[in-house]
């Protein structure tokens, strides 16, 4: 068999990749073994893949691929969300680039136009999932808005409404002017801004007096409905009663009372506008006050904006300021630092809004949450730290607002019936729709046409709550085999950014309709940030696009470059130096393999006694690894697993267990030495595999010829087995002493041809098991323990053992005596100025024991040095 000469991915990655999909490795049914389940957190339909997918997506392989290899029915459920907000803001830039205004649309062929789109761009980001080795069951595939997935969700909200949990509320909402949608509490990011106080004269009716009120925001006096004073404030005892005139409206309000009123905050009047601010509508509820809406739904003013209708809210306000100013109604502004809540999708500034809304009330459901996570430890989150976040989300949660303003998502099941605000039922579908709206009238003349459906569409998170039981059909049919075998699912990997979003409600959701949790660990990874420490985003042109990545460096390459700096909850400080690491990691291996697979075996030549000690060493370094690596998945440290198989395979395979058997120039190694090596390097692929899926099968197939049932992905895992832990701690001790042998060839310019007699004192008492390794890899003649030093040698220490290296006639006596007297000397000076900090008190006393530990061991190991170079000295006198 001729192996390639360099480790060709592209090639490689495509063939590996057909083959598993080929042979259905990927596709989990029930069966008698126990599932494993990942059920991948949704990306957006209309995404494409970026650096947070790679890493959180990896993650999710890692995990799978290894449960597979454990022996459990794998099953990892891919999918796509709706992404409501986005996916509707994409399809109406689209329309309106071709000159088509979505209001001129009725709803279904707006709807044809979003299919239409989904249909195209849909499948991208899954098929780029691919690229990266991703091995999800693709016959699982769903989408969000399904049939199946959609009547799930209409079910939900039908069960939910007749428990009495989902209510129509007139409500101040959080109001996205871009996306022309409310928002729930939770979809608002809260940025410092800084903007400016503005100080507005509001005259005093039938006087000649002005209050001044302090505003941020002078666009809204047009909905000014009243101005409140502290009842307690002696400044404005004479205006009780009295009202007040609205600058430029020449509205007249009343000047009401309120504690609510901070006499601290600017001038210690507030005006109170109740259609645009929380807490000016329950101040307006309690007062009776007039409520004056003045937006339209994109944030431009309407007809009570008088002269500046239609105007966009920030024109406005620079616009309105200087109007002010003019006619003497500014008095001054200040700069000033304020909480701005915008949208998280689309960044706009929201508007707090009135609006008649559906709620989900959430003081119930939470509970079971709450506890599972937080009491029983049910459910456990990874890094333990975010259950403070989570904690606080849920101990303060509010009712959801679960409608939203478009026209892309399930359409909620509410149908009305007449003019009143009660006139409507709530059911799957228009038929028992009808069924309930006779019955509730008492009216069977009633038809479907006399039915209007609420035209509002449903919060995406409220159909992505119910993923892990929808996939598999929970919702619409809990008895089906799928559901009650893969659910609870095991594993979720996802970000901090949607514990509550996502995690959080899906939590709630397990407990309302399966009465159990949905999985059992949440594993949050980090964000991926450039080495500045910025979030990666296309419009800082910092993130690089990660199919060029691959197409650079190869899917194992970028997979082990990502997982190597990815610790649970971190951030990532991402550099491309990271994946050509990767890279070189999978070169690494390909050469090691290469190297066993060159040599020439021979059945008749006897095994060296070398050979066997080092299988020995490395069968119980791989079982110590192993053990690590359970460990660090246990705890979900799975950075720190790749980085102990990084550190046996590169280290302790390829350039020590490797350089053991490695036969002489030209010469053969015995079958076997060479079976145990195939052995051991099989063990490392199975340990790489979840990492490196297709440099380690391709190895694994040019090996042996394997049948489908023999491939890499389908085999075992290593079975962790008792070692010896004495042969890893002495070989630790070899170590030194090679490098002291090398160390010494080195410095003394003596070739690795040349053989050398090695001599040595043991007060350590150290085994000499490893005594034919010492002697194969310093090319040793003669090794010889002695109980007195030796003179005319060189010298070094491993603890307190000595060893030495009789003098050739190769070396230069007087040179190397010079050589180690000038190293000598600059000891001392070192060793005198450590010393003279530790006998400082003032020194020792104020300093920290780390800092007063580090000086020490450096004057030990200054001491230590000492002796070495006067042994070494005396040996050439």
């Amino acid at each position: 068999m001729t192996i390639p000469a360099q480790f060709d991915a592209k090639t490689i990655e495509n063939k590996w990749y057909d083959y598993w999909m080929k042979n259905n490795y990927f596709h989990s049914e029930p069966d008698h073994r126990t599932p494993y389940t990942i059920v991948i957190p949704p990306p957006n339909v209309t995404g494409v893949l970026h650096m947070g997918h790679m890493l959180n997506n990896t993650i999710q392989d890692v995990l799978i691929r290894r449960a597979r290899l454990k022996g459990f029915n794998a099953c990892w459920v891919p999918g796509t969300d709706h992404a409501s907000i986005a996916t509707e803001a994409k399809v109406v830039a689209k329309l309106k680039a071709e000159g088509i205004n979505k209001n001129d649309l009725t709803r279904e062929e707006f709807l044809k136009h979003a299919w239409e789109w989904t249909d195209k761009y849909g499948g991208v980001i899954l098929d780029q999932l691919k690229k990266l080795g991703a091995s999800c069951d693709w016959e699982r595939t769903k989408f969000t808005m399904d049939p199946d997935m959609s009547a799930s969700v209409i079910r939900s909200f039908v069960d939910l409404y007749n428990k009495g949990l989902i209510y129509r509320g007139y409500r101040m909402v959080n109001w996205d002017p871009e996306a022309k949608t409310t928002l729930s509490d939770e979809e608002v990011i809260y940025e410092e801004q800084q903007g400016k106080l503005f100080f507005l004269k509001y005259k005093i009716e039938g006087t000649e007096e002005f209050l001044t009120i302090a505003t941020t925001r002078p666009e809204t006096i047009f909905g000014d409905t009243a101005i409140c004073i502290n009842p307690n404030d002696e400044r404005f005892t004479h205006l009780k009663g009295k009202s007040a005139i609205v600058p430029i409206c020449g509205r007249v309000i009343p000047i009401i009372e309120d504690e609510y009123v901070d006499v601290e905050f600017g001038t210690g009047c507030l005006k109170v506008t109740p259609a645009h601010d929380m807490n000016d509508k329950t101040l307006g509820e309690k007062h009776n006050l007039e409520i004056v809406d003045i937006f339209n739904e994109d944030a431009t003013l309407n007809s009570f904006g008088l002269h500046y209708q239609g105007k966009d809210r920030f024109v406005v306000r620079t616009e309105i300021a200087k109007e002010l100013e003019e006619i003497g109604a500014l008095a001054k502004t200040e700069i000033h630092l304020n909480k701005v809540g915008t949208s998280e999708r689309t960044k706009a500034v929201i508007e707090p809004r009135l609006s008649d809304q559906w709620f989900l009330k959430m003081e119930e459901l939470v509970k079971p949450a709450i506890k599972s996570v937080l009491e029983t430890g049910d459910i456990k989150l990874h890094p333990k730290r975010f259950e403070n976040t989570y904690a606080h989300w849920l101990n303060n949660i509010r009712d959801w607002n679960i409608s939203r303003q478009l026209w892309w998502g399930q359409q909620i099941p509410a149908y009305y019936y007449g003019d009143g605000k009660e006139d409507f039922v709530v059911a799957e579908n228009i038929e028992d729709a009808l069924k309930l709206a006779q019955e509730k009238t008492n009216n069977q003349q009633l038809t479907i046409n006399n039915l209007t459906q609420d035209v509002d569409a449903l919060d995406t998170w409220f159909s992505s709550w119910l993923w892990p039981m929808s996939v598999f059909g929970g919702i619409m049919n809990p008895e089906s085999a799928d559901y009650k075998y893969y659910y609870p699912t095991n594993d979720l990997v996802t970000g901090p950014d949607i514990l509550f979003f996502w995690v959080a409600r899906m939590i709630i959701a397990g407990y309302e309709y399966a009465g159990e949790k949905p999985f059992t660990n949440v594993y949050l990874t980090g964000l991926v940030r450039d080495k500045q420490r910025r979030k990666m985003s296309k419009s800082l042109g910092n993130s690089p696009d990660p199919l060029d990545l691959i197409d650079k460096f190869g899917a194992d390459g970028v997979r082990v470059g990502l997982l190597l700096s990815a610790s649970a909850g971190n951030d990532i400080m991402f550099d491309e130096e990271l994946c050509l690491q990767g890279k070189s990691f999978t070169n690494k291996i390909w050469n090691a393999f290469k190297l066993i697979k060159g040599w020439e075996v021979s059945e008749t030549i006897p095994q060296p006694e070398s050979s066997k000690v080092a299988i020995e060493w490395y069968e119980a370094k791989l079982q110590q690894t192993l053990v690590d690596i359970e460990d660090n998945f246990e705890k979900y440290r799975i950075s720190d697993s790749l980085m102990a198989i990084y550190k046996l395979v590169w280290d302790d395979f390829c350039s020590w267990f490797l350089e053991m058997i490695k036969p002489a120039y030209q010469q053969p190694i015995d079958k076997v030495t060479f079976d145990k090596a195939i052995e051991m390097l099989e063990s490392n692929l199975k340990l790489l595999h979840p990492f490196m899926p297709f440099l380690t099968e391709e190895i694994w197939q040019l090996i042996a010829d394997r049948t489908p049932e023999e491939a890499l992905i389908v085999s075992t895992w290593p079975e962790l087995k008792s070692f010896n832990a004495d042969l890893i701690s002495d070989f630790d001790n070899i170590t030194e002493v090679i490098s002291g042998i090398r160390t010494i060839r080195k410095d003394k310019n003596i070739p690795f041809k040349d053989t050398i007699e090695l001599k040595a004192i043991n007060s350590e008492n150290l085994t000499t098991h490893f005594d034919s390794i010492v002697t194969k890899l310093g090319n040793v003649s003669a090794f010889e323990y002695v109980s007195a030093k030796v003179d005319g040698a060189l010298s070094f220490r491993v603890k307190s053992n000595e060893y030495f290296i009789p003098i050739t006639g190769n070396i230069d006596v007087e040179a190397e005596i010079a050589k180690l007297t000038e190293e000598l000397n600059y000891t001392k000076g070192f060793l005198k100025s450590v010393e003279a900090k530790l006998s400082n008190e003032k020194f020792v006393n104020g300093a920290p024991e780390k800092v007063l530990n580090i000086e020490k061991q450096k004057q030990a190991d200054a001491l230590a040095k000492i002796a070495t170079i006067e042994q070494s000295l005396a040996g050439l006198k």
